[in-house]
């Protein structure tokens, strides 16, 4: 049985355990990161130098980031599966928002969850907070155009793609208290994701 290492209130974390439950692989998490400690352990950085979660052990295999170990375990235990599509130009393009959630939303969005989930509301910089929201907008308006007409993001069916994106979304489209522009293509992309039953079990839970 594979171990992932990693609280299952990180967002990185919630990715690998949704994408487990949808290609029915059983796994053994282990509580690491923030509160929980360990991933400043040596043992832990020996695993994975970063100091961060998720780490995946499958056997005598040692795995860190977050969108790789999505990869590696579609391809590994589920290659027949739509999940990850072998089509060169759709899993390119799964690919694509993949990297774009890590390269260009996460570092914009992140600022706008922090702010909001784990600073007290009295230190809030409320200002701050609604710029980076403000931004964050943006590229959802971006994400809003390409889904005109789509069910998901890519190709016929749900990929990896989805899962990646799918959590980030529920950082930002539920957040009370800050201004968003209206999405209507993504909230109906969103509510399709909502009612599949491994979101409901690690993304949907309150944020902390």
């Amino acid at each position: 049985m594979i171990k992932i290492w990693g609280r299952a209130n990180s967002v990185n974390v919630q990715k690998v355990l949704w994408c487990c439950d949808e290609i029915s692989l059983p796994y053994d998490r282990v509580d690491a990161g923030l509160h929980f400690g360990r991933n400043d352990q040596p043992d832990y950085l020996a695993m994975n130098p970063n100091g961060k979660v998720p780490t995946l052990e499958d056997g005598d295999f040692t795995l860190w980031e977050s969108n790789s170990i999505l990869r590696y375990l579609a391809m590994q235990y589920a290659p027949q599966s739509d999940i990850y599509p072998r089509e060169p130009r759709v899993r390119a393009s799964v690919d694509r928002w993949m990297d774009w959630v890590l390269s260009t939303l996460q570092p914009v969005e992140r600022n706008v969850f922090w702010g909001m989930v784990r600073t007290p509301p009295e230190k809030r910089d409320m200002a701050a907070i609604q710029k980076s929201a403000d931004d964050a907008g943006k590229l959802w308006l971006m994400v809003d155009e390409h889904l005109r007409g789509r069910r998901y993001l890519e190709g016929d069916g749900f990929t990896l793609a989805d899962i990646v994106l799918g959590a980030y979304c529920r950082r930002f489209i539920e957040l009370d208290g800050i201004r968003r522009p209206a999405t209507p293509n993504v909230q109906a992309w969103y509510d399709g994701l909502k009612t599949r039953p491994a979101f409901q079990r690690y993304v949907a839970p309150a944020l902390t």
